[in-house]
């Protein structure tokens, strides 16, 4: 019996000429009435007032969770003193409150394991510090424009002189497989087909960064970024010159998402977002602008021959007033180098150089005694620390603190002041930060409380203590991993 046997057909009466015509409007008829009811049960159970189809944005929104895929590094996501901290998290957390949802943040390592998990639908975003690239146009969608990096060749300073793509001919030099380093070098082999490099698996930026400080590899080539986030680190590195005349980063996302995209477009289009990109730029790479190698180079022998004779004092004064050991001692460096007798011609004296007025006020009677200078300077920065607004967040409340404790917590109060009063938000430090330089100037101090002041002085104060801080923090880092090696090591003789 074929199909059409079975419709039903009452008996006695004649089909006409076309029974097909006939048979095909029954059908279809049913098949309409069916698709209304199911369109009418799928209405009745997500509610009347609700869209029966969402777009990709409102989906988002639905969901109430923004996922986005970065890196676990320096320059994008890591796990910071005051919590989740990185130049691409603070971004795109900013675009998720904007959205009013939650951020979710999936760390992947591999640029195609994250393509291959946007385009799976696994995420919404990629937030890692992709270069714009019309290869990748062809598969994804580009958000708007926000920096502009270099790619870098690196080395060490006693290394060979580099300055132009030709002296790396026949130079042994280390690349992560696949990444946008490599893609360039592959473009630059058609017009120097005798350049070769050598690509390795599982190794990041950073990690060849440092493999290169330490002499390990000869040259990589590595993102001005992350370059001018780990040079202080390494003091002997040496950039030769760039392979590129910078390039774009910008986030992506699955091209079908335009909705999106339209959002991101708008989001970053706000005055608001223009400022909040500038303001991370200064908070992460602005105070790393200028490099002492000599410096640096030194401050890292002291961490070896002076800091051990004065730790104890930092870590004891530090927990009474609640405060990180390892910022005091950072401090302590900047105002003495770590040197007891240290005065200078103003008055100023010891490890955290106080006045005598200071020095009455917190009970210190020797300033030269490295004990109750540390203490009483420790003292000191905590009670400007807890004399600011509750307001103000971390870590712009340490390095505001910090401030005052150079300059004065009059003049920084004018310099919030003058922030207000230029439409700056007094409550961030990369805005005082471009504030307080102006107490010099006599048009912005003459209508100010406390007057004129050398506010580039506090500014750059502040920038080298966060300098030495996060060598500081790296090597004490360092030194615990390894002790716990060296347990291990007598634990397990056969290791």
């Amino acid at each position: 019996m074929n199909s059409l046997s079975r419709l039903p057909i009452k008996e006695g009466k004649a089909l006409n000429a076309r029974p097909e015509k006939t048979i095909i409007a029954q059908v279809r008829r049913r098949a309409s009435g069916l698709c209304t009811v199911i369109l009418m049960a799928l209405m009745i159970g997500s509610g009347c007032n609700q869209p029966l189809f969402k777009n990709d944005l409102e989906a988002i929104q639905a969901r109430g969770v923004l996922r986005v895929i970065t890196r676990n590094n320096g320059t994008c996501y890591y796990e910071g003193p005051h919590g989740e901290e990185g130049f691409e998290y603070d971004l795109v957390k900013a675009f998720a409150d904007y959205l009013n949802v939650r951020l979710e943040i999936l760390v992947m390592e591999n640029d195609r394991a994250m393509v291959t998990s946007l385009l799976g639908g696994e995420a919404d975003l990629i937030a890692a510090g992709f270069i714009v690239s019309d290869d990748l146009r062809r598969h994804l969608a580009f958000g708007p424009i926000y920096q502009q990096i270099q790619q870098q060749v690196v080395g060490r300073r006693d290394g060979t002189d580099l300055k132009t793509t030709a002296d790396l001919i026949g130079k042994p030099i280390w690349v992560t497989a696949g990444g946008f380093q490599e893609k360039r070098l592959n473009i630059l082999k058609k017009e120097y087909p005798e350049l070769s490099w050598l690509s390795i698996s599982d190794y990041e930026s950073e990690e060849l960064l440092e493999m290169a400080g330490q002499g390990v590899i000869p040259l990589t080539i590595v993102e001005s970024t992350t370059v001018a986030l780990n040079r202080r680190y390494y003091p002997e590195l040496a950039v030769h010159f760039a392979i590129d005349k910078g390039r774009n980063q910008a986030w992506v996302r699955h091209p079908h998402n335009w909705h999106l995209g339209r959002a991101l477009q708008q989001w970053f289009d706000l005055p608001s977002t223009v400022s909040l990109v500038e303001r991370l730029k200064q908070h992460y790479y602005g105070h790393l602008e200028k490099f002492d190698y000599v410096d640096i180079t030194t401050f890292r022998k002291r961490l070896e021959h002076r800091l051990p004779s004065f730790r104890h004092y930092f870590v004891n004064a530090a927990r009474k007033q609640g405060l990180d050991w390892t910022l005091i001692a950072a401090q302590s460096y900047q105002e003495s180098h770590w040197d007891p007798k240290a005065k200078s011609f103003t008055g100023v004296r010891g490890m955290m150089m106080l006045t005598l007025e200071t020095a009455r006020l917190l009970g210190v009677k020797n300033r030269l005694d490295p004990k109750q200078s540390i203490h009483g300077g420790t003292r000191y920065l905590a009670r400007l620390h807890k004399k600011l607004p509750v307001e103000i967040p971390e870590p712009d409340r340490t390095f505001m603190a910090l401030a005052a404790y150079n300059v004065g917590f009059g003049h920084l109060e004018d310099a919030q002041a003058l922030a207000v009063a230029l439409g700056k938000d007094p409550k961030s430090w990369s805005d005082i930060r471009a504030t307080l330089p102006l107490l010099r100037l006599k048009k912005y101090y003459r209508g100010l409380t406390h007057g004129y002041a050398r506010g580039a002085e506090p500014v750059n104060y502040v920038d080298r203590i966060r300098t030495y801080h996060k060598i500081l923090t790296r090597w004490t880092t360092g030194e615990s991993n390894r002790g716990t090696a060296a347990v291990a090591a007598e634990s397990h003789p056969s290791l």
